[in-house]
């Protein structure tokens, strides 16, 4: 969700998303539970093609392999976390702290398509073309700058990172930690 080439000018409609066959969007399905169920780790077409009933190389006759099976899946994470990000700032009277609750919120409930989406090199041109910058533009709707909004991203990413990671320790008091975050990016995106 990179926000660091320029400046977004207007809102602009989520771009196309890929179409896929029936049968492709049953097998990336089953990778999404596959995925959520046991992790990044787990996503292999042996274990895609078990799920689904299926020898392995019957699914490369839907999707060229498992790089194009994540890739959908990052898709997915990258429109979902847009629609959410964009529906949190529908209204809200703090857009940096809107942005940040739905970002938390999205990334906790679907830590292993999160971790999918943002861990390593990102294959962009597997992506839709604008969808990762579409997916970031609410961080710059909030702040207003675009090297604001790419640390306020940063700030989310590893917040949330650490939080999934179990890094902070137990005494931690996280909801104000990110209250204070969302203060801090208020107050810089205000600053003269």
């Amino acid at each position: 969700m990179s926000q660091g080439r320029h400046a977004p000018t207007a809102l602009t409609p989520q771009p196309a998303r890929t179409q896929l066959t029936p049968r492709a969007a049953e097998i990336v399905q089953a990778a999404r539970e596959l995925l959520e169920e046991q992790g990044p780790e787990a996503l292999t077409m042996r274990a895609l093609g078990e799920r689904l009933g299926m020898r392995a190389p019957s699914i490369y006759k839907h999707l060229k392999g498992k790089e194009a099976v994540e890739a959908a899946l990052i898709e997915q994470g990258l429109a979902e976390m847009g629609a959410a990000l964009y529906a949190a700032l529908d209204g809200a009277g703090d857009p940096v702290e809107a942005v940040l609750r739905a970002y938390r919120r999205m990334a906790l409930a679907h830590p292993n398509l999160y971790r999918l989406s943002t861990g390593g090199p990102l294959n962009r041109a597997a992506l839709p073309e604008g969808l990762e910058e579409w997916a970031g533009t609410p961080f710059f709707l909030a702040c207003g700058e675009p090297q604001l909004a790419q640390a306020l991203w940063s700030f989310a990413h590893g917040m949330v990172i650490l939080e999934l990671d179990g890094r902070f320790p137990d005494s931690s008091a996280l909801d104000l930690t990110w209250r204070e975050g969302a203060r801090a990016f208020l107050a810089a995106r205000t600053a003269p």
